[in-house]
């Protein structure tokens, strides 16, 4: 069910939304946690569709503020949705004139009542996350570095600002990496001298992996390039020789390790949906996330 509202407020929003869950005979309640969205028209459509996936593991209320025409007159117009893509609702705040420069005070009465609070901006993020006046209202803020015209630029803002709480997509992309390397390395393996990640230039997710690794091995890895798609190789030198991960096609992974069989695994570059799924399903603070982003911020991870 879809309800248009135009030139509305927040309280004929919430009876709208009560109207509509009861044609559907839906509970009052159910949302597990709301999830803002602060994107623009051209990105929403995207965005939406990536919660609303999500949404399916995590029933959320989603409301996505979508600013327009900042110098017209202030209006709010919103878009409901509720049964159309799965357990969740979706609104769609359009706001125009001054009214965007103040969408918390939009957002605030229409928050799911005594859930977590997530903010995900998939597009270009404010300078603070923890500070801007919707990321202050949210338990977890989710960024995205690889949006970013200048994704480096925008890791090490991210490291001056962090507060507890704060993440970033491009970590939430290495977990696979992450956990194939830590399993690979959960077994007797001779002296790592040093290491390097390969991918193409001005991946994010690169840089962390490679903060990471220094960090938890204590040796120098070197952050290289290639032509992608995005990772492409990790490799430790040894004095027995080379151990390496190589995906040199975005979906499968050949581990080579000296005086043994290679051996493949599978190794898939995530789209959206997974991606905001996995970070809803962990709302508590991401201390290695912070770890890592300090170290590469700092320039001792690599």
């Amino acid at each position: 069910m879809t309800i248009d509202l135009t030139d509305t407020n927040t309280s004929s929003i919430h009876e709208a939304l009560t109207q509509a869950r009861r044609r559907l005979g839906g509970p009052a309640s159910g949302m597990v946690l709301t999830l803002i969205i602060v994107t623009d028209e051209s990105a929403q459509y995207d965005a939406v569709r990536a919660a609303s996936q999500a949404g399916r593991e995590h029933p959320s209320r989603v409301l996505a503020v979508i600013t327009r025409k900042p110098k017209a007159e202030s209006r709010l117009d919103a878009e409901i949705r509720v049964g159309d893509t799965g357990p969740g609702e979706t609104i769609l705040l359009r706001m125009y004139g001054p009214l965007g420069q103040h969408a918390d005070s939009v957002v605030a009465p229409l928050l799911a009542p005594d859930v977590p609070v997530v903010v995900w901006w998939p597009d270009e993020a404010p300078p603070a996350p923890g500070t801007d006046a919707l990321g202050a209202v949210a338990q977890r803020r989710v960024t995205d570095a690889a949006a970013s015209d200048e994704p480096q630029e925008m890791l090490q803002t991210l490291a001056k600002v962090y507060q507890p709480g704060d993440t970033d997509l491009s970590w939430t992309r290495s977990t696979p990496w992450r956990t194939l390397l830590a399993a690979t390395l959960d077994q007797p393996y001779p002296e790592l001298v040093s290491g390097e990640v390969l991918a193409e230039p001005g991946n994010p997710t690169a840089d962390l992996i490679a903060s990471w690794l220094g960090v938890r091995l204590g040796i120098p890895v070197r952050r290289g390039e290639s032509s992608g798609p995005g990772i492409t190789e990790v490799s430790f030198e040894t004095p027995e020789g080379k151990i390496m991960l190589a995906r040199p096609d975005g979906r499968t992974a050949t581990l080579t390790w000296p005086g043994r069989p290679e051996r493949r695994v599978a190794l898939h570059r995530r789209d959206a949906p997974d991606l905001i799924a996995e970070e809803l399903r962990r709302l508590e603070p991401d201390e290695v996330y912070a770890e890592t982003l300090r170290a590469l911020a700092a320039g001792t991870g690599q």
